[in-house]
């Protein structure tokens, strides 16, 4: 079964990379793609039930992935949310944990780990 999936990207270079990349390495299915926080506010509200995971990137080009993460805090139990970003600083991690991300990984060095846990998430 899929792991109905919301990606928050403002980079269109790397949503070509991690779209099929989520398909193949965690059985992920994006269903919604954003690139700005209020586009992201948009496409949660519109899956509002139906969601599983939602990544969210830090740096968005309009505003900030907190912004995002502040959003879902009043998600499902079922629904999780995984930050990605190049900016996984300790202060970074603990802030969207703060904030409830479920997870913090960098894109150049933690990818593996990244689609272990959505992989874990998809066979749950």
């Amino acid at each position: 079964m899929s792991l109905i999936t919301i990606l928050v990207e403002d980079s269109q270079t790397i949503r070509n990379n991690l779209i099929p990349a989520l398909s193949e390495l965690a059985q992920a299915h994006v269903v919604a793609v954003a690139g700005s926080p209020l586009e992201a506010a948009t496409v949660l509200n519109a899956h509002r039930d139906v969601w599983q995971l939602a990544v969210v990137d830090l740096f968005l080009s309009n505003g900030s992935g907190l912004a995002v993460l502040d959003q879902c805090k009043l998600r499902h139990a079922r629904q999780h949310v995984l930050v990605l970003t190049n900016y996984a600083t300790p202060d970074i991690r603990m802030r969207c944990l703060e904030l409830g991300a479920d997870g913090v990984f960098d894109k150049s060095t933690e990818l593996d780990e990244f689609f272990e846990v959505c992989l874990r998430y998809a066979q749950s």
